[in-house]
């Protein structure tokens, strides 16, 4: 089979398994301007250690896989519309609501992976959801599924940003796709909008500012000045999301698994405050909010109860108590 008609028919066959969009890129060294490294030497990843030591990794994917010739990589829709909201309670992130992504997506990826093989006999392939050193959005971003947006998030035409990726790295020849042009033009919503001012410079986020970093990653404490700045966003952060023009009128998601779960979409801080690690587990089990653990997801909580009565506590002439503090140590 030619690479051009084996291009075909994985895009064929990705379409058959859900996936909304498919392109093939060419495994060669990826990053050659050395912005995985700038970003690391700054401390824009925080606490996030392992990026560092994979870094090698990252940006040579035939360190993981040798002899690789192409990358696939395949998207999938997630967008729901957010329920109402709820007194008392924090949002979360849209891609929290369902079931954990790298569940849903592992499956058809691997059945993706393994139809190579079949159509190329003695063909090695690493498939990766989020759960490995590749970098997917780069990736993408060669492949043509879409383009780096300021928020440094993966946009496409008719999907927005509001998707996961999923890639196989493969030693087959596969026909490359060619990138799509930016779209982002001269637009600044994104940087504009966001809360802590994580959005350094176009298309590089600096952790230690980042509302979702805070929420999922952080094990520590957060600072005060940011922890004001939560509002009411107890697990991940939509804003740059939110405001991008190219969200706007999204057709939803038609997986199931990434609908909203009862309750999953705004979290009351009083339940979340209650809860033991029996009841987290019970309540969470099989999705990303299982990602901050228990200590990180009450350390949240309690910002954002303190963040919703603050107008009261400013009227009342009060001042903010120390409640942005992790119990871990």
């Amino acid at each position: 089979m030619s690479p051009s008609e084996l291009a075909d028919a994985v895009k064929d066959k990705a379409a058959l398994l859900g996936f909304d969009a498919c392109g093939i890129a060419e495994a060669t060294a990826i990053d050659p301007e050395h912005r995985l490294a700038q970003w690391l030497d700054a401390g824009y990843h925080a606490s996030m250690e392992w990026m560092r030591r994979t870094c090698d990794v990252r940006t040579d994917v035939s360190r993981k896989l040798p002899c690789a010739r192409s990358v696939i990589v395949v998207a999938r829709n997630y967008f729901a519309n957010r329920p109402e909201p709820v007194a008392g309670a924090g949002r979360v992130s849209r891609y929290a609501w369902g079931r954990d992504y790298h569940r849903v997506l592992e499956k058809p990826l691997r059945k993706l992976a393994a139809f190579v093989t079949e159509l190329e006999p003695g063909t090695g392939v690493y498939p990766c959801v989020d759960s490995g050193p590749v970098m997917e959005k780069a990736w993408a971003e060669r492949a043509g599924v879409g383009w780096i947006g300021k928020n440094s998030l993966l946009l496409r035409r008719e999907l927005g940003s509001y998707f996961f990726l999923g890639a196989i790295v493969t030693t087959a020849r596969i026909a490359p796709d060619s990138p799509v042009p930016d779209l982002c033009g001269g637009c600044t919503l994104c940087i504009d909008a966001c809360p802590t001012q994580a959005i350094v410079q176009p298309k590089v986020v600096d952790a230690r500012r980042c509302i979702s970093y805070h929420t999922i990653e952080n094990r520590g404490d957060v600072p005060d000045e940011l922890a004001e700045k939560f509002g009411d966003w107890v697990f991940g952060c939509d804003v740059c999301q939110d405001v991008c023009p190219w969200n706007r009128k999204l057709r939803e998601t038609t997986e199931a698994d990434f609908l909203p779960r009862p309750g999953n979409a705004h979290l009351r801080t009083e339940e979340i405050s209650a809860l033991d690690e029996r009841d987290f587990l019970a309540r969470f089990a099989g999705t990303p909010i299982m990602r901050a653990k228990l200590a990180g997801l009450k350390r949240n909580a309690r910002i954002v109860a303190e963040n919703q009565s603050v107008s009261v506590t400013t009227v009342n002439g009060g001042a903010r108590s120390p409640l942005r503090e992790s119990p871990v140590r």
